[in-house]
Order: structure tokens, then sequence, then C-alpha cells
């Protein structure tokens, strides 16, 4: 069974963290995937390691780790490929695979665009 383990960086702050929420929601609405788990780098929880962790509880046997950033910076290069490398030694019977971030999707330049019209109508 797949799993999406959406990664954000964390925020102290409820709101911010409630982005990826929304989005995970959105994503289970879709359907692909039977699991959809939020997790977070530092700041909030589930860790990284926890959201994984729920991820193989549900039943996972592919988790698929997507960095909810925008650019591949010491969190998503080095940090996420560590937790990557630790998960799969714990639950060796799961393939865990860390996807690429936002950053350079095409589609993200229309999102950019749209937001810089909303402000201009301001």
């Amino acid at each position: 069974m797949n799993a999406l383990l959406l990664i954000a960086h964390g925020s102290r702050r409820a709101e911010a963290n409630a982005d990826l929420e929304f989005v995970a929601d959105a994503m289970r609405q879709r359907g692909r995937y039977p699991i959809v788990q939020v997790s977070y780098l530092e700041l909030a929880e589930p860790s990284i390691p926890a959201g994984g962790e729920l991820c193989v509880q549900r039943g996972a046997t592919r988790v698929t780790m997507l960095p909810y950033f925008l650019s591949p910076g010491v969190h998503v290069r080095d940090d996420m490929e560590e937790l990557r490398t630790e998960l799969a030694a714990k639950f060796p019977a799961v393939l865990f695979r860390l996807a690429e971030p936002l950053g350079r999707h095409p589609l993200l330049l229309d999102v950019v665009e749209q937001r810089a019209s909303e402000a201009e109508s301001k």
C-alpha cells in the first residue's frame, strides 16, 4: 500500500502548520494515496520518524517522502536523506523514497504569477 509522507519545516505557530494539514486533506480527497501523513522537521509534531512510523502502522509498504520545501537546501539534501535511510533501516520491508522539493516545478510559476496578480488588483 502506498503512503505519502508530507514533510514541512514546522513552526511553533499552529496556523503555519495548518497549511500542511490543508494540503494533506486535499491529497486524501484526491484518493491516489490510501495513506497521507504530515510530519515536521522540527518545532511541531509528529516528527519525520514518527510520521514514517505512523505510515507503516497503517499498512504502508511504500512511503514517498515529499519535502514541502521550495529549495533543496541542507535540510532537504542531507537531513531528509539521513532520515530516509534511518526509516528504511528500521522498517526493512518498507520502501522509503525521497521526492524532490517543490522548488523548480513549472506549475509554481503559475502560482507566483497568480499571487502577483492578486496583489496588483488590491
